[in-house]
């Protein structure tokens, strides 16, 4: 069974997802304060974490990126806050999702089980051993979930790394926003696509020499983007 802890200062909207996603079949744990669910993630197993931003004596921005320091499971994190901004932030420290409250716990639920799936087919028994992808000086180990660049490591959260190997896979093929939302996040993109674009950015500091420049992810303006091979 699938465990998810939810760290939330709100405790009916934390005990409503509960009961969502034990009715679903998930086990959950709740904590409100900041620093002792950070620590919960850091020392217990878990297969997800939903991560509310304001938080009392922690942010989330913080433990977001404290966790993703350590750990690589999916992380979607909830906030009452609207700006791009913030879900820009938290997208870029490594959150696989931002959710605006409020939201419907059904919608909820439906993201939890969408990430859960992807990651647990990406870490699972059936990806071949030594599956690797060689372009001009990047390697990607598919079966280690590794990339290096010029033998040096570079160190990629779980989107970024499904990201960057769906068009290294897929290359000289053009693919929108919305397409790519689709494919990575398995959910439909509902015109939320920052998303993607944070990603991009991300993998970009990460692999290319100029990101004004790039030489392995090409802007297509007004499409979208491709791997140049």
């Amino acid at each position: 069974m699938d465990k998810i802890l939810i760290v939330e200062d709100e405790l009916a909207i934390a005990e409503l997802e509960k009961d969502y996603l034990e009715l679903s079949g998930f086990e959950v744990d709740i904590e409100t304060n900041g620093s002792i669910g950070l620590k919960k993630a850091l020392h217990e197993e878990y297969n997800l974490i939903i991560l509310d931003l304001m938080l009392p004596d922690m942010d989330g921005f913080d433990i977001c990126k404290k966790i993703r320091n350590e750990k690589n499971i999916p992380i979607i994190m909830v906030s009452a806050k609207k700006d791009d901004i913030d879900k820009i932030r938290g997208l870029g420290l490594g959150a696989d999702d931002y959710m605006t409250k409020p939201f419907s716990p059904s919608e909820l639920v439906a993201r939890v089980k969408a990430h859960l799936a992807r990651y647990e087919r990406l870490v699972g028994s059936g990806v071949k051993e030594n599956d690797i992808i060689e372009i001009r000086g990047l390697k990607i180990d598919k079966t280690a979930r590794r990339v290096f660049l010029h033998d040096e490591e570079k160190i990629f959260t779980t989107k970024e790394f499904d990201l960057l190997c769906f068009l290294a896979e897929n290359p000289n093929h053009v693919y929108s926003k919305d397409e790519l939302f689709r494919e990575i996040w398995d959910m439909e993109s509902i015109g939320d696509i920052a998303t993607v674009t944070v990603h991009i950015k991300k993998i970009r500091e990460k692999i290319e020499y100029n990101t004004s420049k790039p030489q392995y992810i090409e802007t297509i303006w007004g499409v979208g983007y491709r791997f140049k091979v």
